[in-house]
């Protein structure tokens, strides 16, 4: 039993209501995004559909499974060994899959912006495809090992329980370095790249629209617009809030995870511990990126707002049509 700490009692409540909340906004984004009645091109909506088919299975693994049922519905067949070792697999490969559909939609957008020439052939639909099938196909089968990282803590008539980490998780180099090459492709790498993807992305921007407003100071006309620089305002605006928001989200677990390697930090005193409440605080805020995309949507994009507020309508519009 956990120590009902008030860090605790906020967790108990917190995994629960994210749960119900990640089900419903992602559910939402790809009903809507389906659709393609938003008015993005067809490269974005396959990424933020399948952004939010990521999302959705880490609420299903990690929150629901791994954290809602384990704590608050002990005993079931989710806690036998196999089950939870199983878990595990789906838990770091939709992880690292949604983790990577953020870098991939943010170099699609690089691409778009800062890469004329190459935009004709990469930002296309056949791509798009081929690019999300190679991303979940290779971190499924990266994920595998982590099956065998866990042994049963009992056996009860032959049906082995629990999971705790094997003795050669610390010991054997084969786990040492599997285990840091996790941690480097999902968050260490894909972080770096998005800084580094939207810096050269914001410099490619001022300088266009610096060359832009010069040639339309020149122009004759007085009342002129400017549809290039309006569309890419609104890729920008959606491209920077969903990687920014992805930053900010998983800043608190990339540090801590710097802090714990540079002073080998790897035990607790108790809950009580910052150390333990930082690292637990950077786990929440992590889970909780996957319900921020489709608010982003709303906030930024007027069309997805138009079909969202009819998918809310229409459920209570059915029900004056059957009593009509």
């Amino acid at each position: 039993m956990r120590e009902p700490t008030i860090f605790h009692q906020i967790e108990d409540i917190f995994y629960p209501v994210l749960a119900v909340v990640g089900v419903l906004v992602n559910s939402l984004a790809i009903l809507i995004l389906s659709q393609g009645k938003c008015g993005l091109s067809k490269c974005i909506t396959h990424y933020l559909v399948a952004m939010a088919v990521a999302d959705l299975l880490v609420v299903f693994t990690d929150v629901i499974l791994f954290g809602v049922i384990h704590f608050h519905f002990p005993g079931t067949y989710l806690d036998t060994t196999p089950a939870r070792s199983l878990l595990l697999v789906l838990l770091y490969a939709a992880t690292d899959i949604s983790v990577w559909f953020t870098l991939t939609f943010t170099f699609d957008r690089f691409v778009a912006i800062c890469c004329p020439k190459l935009k004709t052939k990469y930002c296309t639909e056949k791509t798009v495809n081929v690019v999300i099938t190679t991303v979940s196909v290779l971190f499924c089968l990266k994920s595998i090992p982590w099956y065998f990282e866990f042994e049963p803590e009992y056996i009860i008539d032959n049906v082995p329980w629990g999971a705790i980490e094997s003795l050669s998780y610390y010991t054997e180099a084969a786990w040492v370095a599997f285990d840091i090459l996790s941690i480097i492709l999902t968050p260490l790498l894909p972080f770096v790249l998005i800084l580094l993807l939207n810096a050269l992305t914001v410099r490619h921007i001022f300088v266009a629209n610096r060359v832009r407003r010069k040639l339309l100071d020149h122009s004759k006309s007085e009342n002129h617009t400017d549809p290039e620089m309006e569309n890419r305002r609104k890729s920008i605006i959606l491209l920077f809030t969903i990687s920014g928001s992805f930053i900010l989200l998983w800043m608190t677990t990339v540090l801590y995870f710097l802090y714990w390697r540079i002073t080998n930090t790897y035990y607790y005193t108790g809950p009580h511990d910052p150390a333990y409440i930082t690292e637990q605080s950077g786990y929440m805020l992590q889970l909780l990126s996957t319900c921020t995309n489709t608010c982003i949507y709303a906030v930024t994009q007027t069309k997805f707002r138009e079909q969202l507020k009819n998918a809310v309508k229409y459920p209570f519009t059915a029900i004056v049509k059957l009593f009509k």
